[in-house]
């Protein structure tokens, strides 16, 4: 799997480096709420290997925010279950990673820290949600759905 992180500028960032930025971007207004947000897609077309996005995005709350992300593909999936699954340990793979690094910082900064999953009540993920949310919530982080899971339905899903 890919380990570099491009910015929405087209810079190119390892995982400690994206903690830098972000570290960076929260210490420009520390007073702010900030999230820290983890979420990853994918588009299977045709007999074609998926393609998964991860988007590491960082909301200052009530006032814009940065987000980075990589693109890799996988194998085909056959089932709809297996690469949303995927998707979600990608997802806590790269929390993992982003936390060690952030924990560094655990005195200079504050953050809320999320995993945002491409699920929802509605659609073919819905039988999903339960297995989704459980699971992350297994690996001690907070989960959002849609319509709340934008790092994932949105940010990530702009460059699937």
């Amino acid at each position: 799997m890919p380990t570099t992180f491009l910015s929405s500028l087209g810079a190119q960032f390892d995982i400690p480096a994206v903690v830098r930025e972000v570290v960076r971007f929260i210490k420009v207004d520390p007073k702010r709420k900030y999230k820290v947000i983890i979420g990853t897609d994918s588009q299977q077309s045709g007999s074609a290997n998926p393609d998964f996005v991860t988007a590491i995005v960082v909301h200052r709350v009530g006032n814009g925010g940065i987000y980075f992300f990589r693109r890799h593909e996988l194998k085909r999936f056959h089932t709809l279950r297996d690469r949303i699954i995927r998707e979600v340990l990608i997802s806590l793979e790269v929390a993992e990673k982003v936390l060690t690094e952030l924990r560094d910082y655990a005195n200079e900064i504050a953050w809320d820290f999320e995993i945002h999953a491409d699920v929802g009540e509605n659609g073919p993920t819905s039988a999903l949600i339960q297995e989704v949310t459980g699971i992350i919530r297994a690996s001690n982080f907070t989960v959002k759905t849609k319509p709340e899971s934008y790092a994932a339905s949105k940010v990530a899903d702009r460059h699937v």
